[in-house]
């Protein structure tokens, strides 16, 4: 199976069920610092109002709508790119505020902050000379 079949799949039963698109995943990047998580997800074509953020039980389900690309009084002779939607869930763990998470889209990038709880976060144990 090649890299761009494992990128895309077909629209089933699981996923969205009135549109009939193909569903892409998109490529995420994630950063850990001391404080939080951050998860950068390219998805081309979607902005603050169809893209969205949704957490249940432990899910993080990432997902946006990309209308059809398609240029109005003119009729598409070649295309070299797909136009789909995306979707993709990760698990977190505990150890993330699911209070105190932020997301912003901008030029069809999603930046998600996941920040640590507190009792999870690394703490410095001071040494004593005895």
């Amino acid at each position: 199976m090649s890299e761009k079949d494992l990128q895309k799949t077909e629209n089933t039963a699981v996923t969205e069920k009135i549109r009939n698109v193909k569903i892409f995943v998109p490529h995420v990047d994630i950063y850990e610092t001391r404080d939080a998580l951050f998860l950068i997800a390219d998805m081309p074509g979607v902005d603050d109002k169809s893209v969205d953020v949704e957490m249940e039980k432990n899910i993080l389900t990432i997902s946006g709508r990309v209308e059809n690309g398609r240029v109005k009084d003119y009729s598409l002779v070649f295309s070299e790119y797909e136009v789909g939607d995306y979707e993709r869930t990760f698990t977190l763990s505990n150890e993330i505020d699911r209070e105190k998470i932020r997301a912003t889209v901008k030029q069809g990038v999603l930046r998600l902050e996941l920040p640590k709880a507190e009792k999870e976060k690394p703490k410095k144990i001071a040494i004593n000379a005895a």
